[in-house]
């Protein structure tokens, strides 16, 4: 239980109340209702932690995307939470209410979320420590390209540990990506501002659009969100892809490619879940291999 107190200090205001609903992974999670009318989310950790630096970092980032590079002109008005208050225990941000997807919503948010790849930052991965969960996540900056990035950075460090899940014959078959890892990645693209967790669960369904939360934020490339809405299951996902597709035109292939980014975020489950996704992961690295 995060103390109102606490939380007054950091938000400048005074809490009528805190309600405690859950927790995620090693941290709590909690409604609070201000004295000036305000409702907000309240992530707390128990002891000091760096995943809220990096994730208040990252949304931030996102929201505040470089004009000056965009590739879709437009406003910057990404839909992304505002970051209240953070420290390295307590990460506070408004209370959204989830409405549930609609056709309408989704299509907008295609094209917000095409608006958020457009504004492109110079490098890839970001200069901040990340993380995914609560497990570290290489951010490591590097102009290029970034086939060489993603198997250096994003398959290569959870492969030992997803090695006694997956076995000698899974071993291998990711070993191949990685060691095929330029002929499958696709046409060369510069990077792009992204999510880089953009699994259902961290999208919330407003009434006018859908917010994103939760972020590995960093350059990466862009069909890596799109794959990650895919993983899962995300509501109204033709929609949302087709306003994409119109708004900021994917590479030929694109659909094809969507295993291979997907083998991450698979790796990242096996490290956390366990063997259950291992069925899931193999079948991933060969539809990589089989382009």
């Amino acid at each position: 239980m995060i103390s109102g107190a606490r939380l007054s200090t950091l938000l400048g205001t005074r809490v009528r109340v805190v309600f405690d609903f859950g927790a995620s992974h090693a941290w709590t999670l909690h409604r609070a209702e201000l004295a000036d009318g305000r409702v907000v989310f309240v992530k707390a950790a128990p002891e000091p932690t760096r995943v809220f630096t990096a994730e208040s970092t990252g949304l931030s980032w996102l929201r505040h995307g470089d004009a000056d590079h965009a590739e879709v002109p437009g406003s910057i008005d990404a839909p992304v939470v505002r970051v209240l208050a953070a420290d390295d225990r307590t990460l506070i941000v408004p209370w959204l209410e989830d409405s549930g997807p609609t056709p309408v919503v989704a299509d907008r948010f295609g094209r917000e979320l095409a608006a958020i790849h457009a504004r492109r930052p110079e490098l890839f991965g970001a200069p901040w420590a990340g993380w995914i969960a609560n497990l570290p996540l290489s951010n490591a900056q590097t102009s290029g390209p970034w086939a060489g990035w993603y198997a250096e950075h994003r398959l290569a460090p959870y492969l030992p540990r997803a090695a006694p899940y997956l076995g000698t014959e899974g071993i291998r078959l990711v070993e191949k990506v990685i060691d095929h890892i330029d002929a499958l990645a696709g046409p060369v693209e510069p990077p792009a501002r992204i999510h880089g967790d953009l699994w259902a669960g961290n999208i919330v369904w407003t009434s006018e659009r859908a917010m994103l939360i939760d972020p590995a934020a960093h350059g990466g490339h862009r069909e890596t969100d799109l794959a990650m809405l895919a993983l899962f299951g995300a509501p109204y996902l033709d929609r949302v892809c087709a306003a994409y597709h119109e708004t900021f035109p994917l590479a030929d292939g694109w659909r094809a490619r969507t295993p291979l980014h997907q083998l991450h975020p698979l790796l990242v489950h096996m490290v956390l879940f366990g063997a259950s996704y291992r069925a899931q992961t193999l079948a991933a690295a060969s539809a990589a291999l089989a382009g």
